[in-house]
């Protein structure tokens, strides 16, 4: 089991990654807390795999342990859904000693947190993630969120759960979709901060697509890694954790267009990340060579790079509804080079548009 660290102060916290450890998910959370009771929350798809399993090791600790089912996908992340985990809390007798346990995905992991953020004020909860993306991304660093029709998460809160337990184990269950939909946040990670994590990825796709156990023990612990750094600088974003939306600015807004029905979020920011090297590469940051690597390393995951047929000016409306969008300024994280990006403050609509027009498949109104 490798152990990494998240200093911040009181509320600082493990990430454990290995494999098997869903099943000693009470034990190890016993180490650090104590629950008055525990409350798992999860998709069916997933407790029917897992949450026996889970359950039972808590309640080997000695503490009373329920399980909460949610639907599954990306429109479970609403402030409905959130209403109806409150009530099922209020009618467990839940306290603030209680704690939650997000064991799934993004979804089950940004709901949870905003759950455990909000309910009387704040409760403990921790994360369980069983996809590659939670593990290398939304399970560390304590965004908590719910969708607004209007834009992606936002209707949120910072909370950092108390432990983040990763069991390598449960990505063999992942559908290939959803395991290449995390490698773009694996790719991400080289993108903005590591240059030969970069060019590991380049040379070991095959092995990584096909779950080279190895390999994959080193890109989630290499990914929490450079994530944990940064969030340990700038954990609420107020500028430098921006690096880590690299490709988000562009992705939420086809996510929330196509409304999230057509991309899975990893394969959104894949091209997200795509249109953004080449608004790089248009504004004189990087060489031609940038979006070139970058592209050709997405498509050997088998992650899509082509922006769907979009509306331009509905793609550029959208992005003022992203939150680092600041006084009517879009700010985007742009490349320099491999492992080198710079939070731009201010990108203008004609520069956008000219990346659109020149770049993608778009329909104009």
């Amino acid at each position: 089991m490798q152990r990494l660290s998240i200093d911040l102060g009181e509320r600082s916290y493990d990430i454990l990654i290995g494999r098997g450890l869903r099943k000693r998910a009470g034990e190890l959370l016993k180490a650090t807390f104590d629950p008055s009771r525990v409350v798992v929350i999860t998709h069916p798809s997933i407790n029917s795999l897992y949450g026996e399993e889970v359950t039972e090791n808590f309640v080997a600790q000695g503490w009373e342990t329920d399980i909460i089912e949610v639907p599954e996908g990306e429109s479970s992340k609403n402030l409905s859904q959130a209403e109806k985990l409150y009530d099922h809390l209020l009618e467990l007798n839940c306290d603030r000693k209680s704690v939650l346990v997000a064991l799934g995905g993004g979804v089950i992991g940004d709901l949870v947190g905003f759950v455990a953020a909000t309910y009387q004020r704040g409760i403990p909860f921790i994360q369980v993630p069983t996809t590659l993306l939670s593990q290398v991304d939304s399970s560390v660093g304590g965004k908590t969120a719910v969708n607004h029709p209007k834009g992606k998460n936002m209707i949120g809160a910072f909370y950092q759960p108390r432990l983040v337990v990763a069991d390598l184990e449960t990505l063999q269950t992942l559908s290939q979709k959803e395991y290449r939909a995390g490698l773009a946040e694996v790719v991400k990670y080289g993108v903005i901060a590591d240059t030969k994590f970069f060019e590991f990825l380049e040379t070991n796709y095959k092995k990584i697509i096909n779950l080279d156990h190895k390999l994959l023990t080193h890109i989630v612990e290499t990914s929490c890694t450079i994530k944990a750094s940064v969030v340990e600088k700038d954990e609420r974003e107020s500028h430098y954790r921006m690096i880590l939306n690299f490709g988000h600015t562009f992705g939420h807004a086809i996510e929330s267009l196509t409304e999230y029905s057509q991309f899975v979020h990893g394969e959104a920011v894949a091209i997200g990340m795509v249109l953004a090297t080449k608004l790089s590469h248009s504004a004189g940051k990087c060489s031609e060579d940038v979006p070139k690597r970058l592209e050709a390393l997405l498509k050997n995951l088998g992650l899509p790079v082509d922006m769907p047929e979009l509306n331009s000016s509905a793609v550029i409306k959208s992005l003022y509804h992203d939150k680092k969008t600041v006084e009517n300024k879009i700010k985007f994280i742009l490349v320099k080079e491999i492992g080198l990006i710079e939070i731009v403050d201010q990108v203008s609509e004609a520069e956008i548009s000219k990346v659109l027009r020149e770049n993608l498949v778009i329909t104009e109104s």
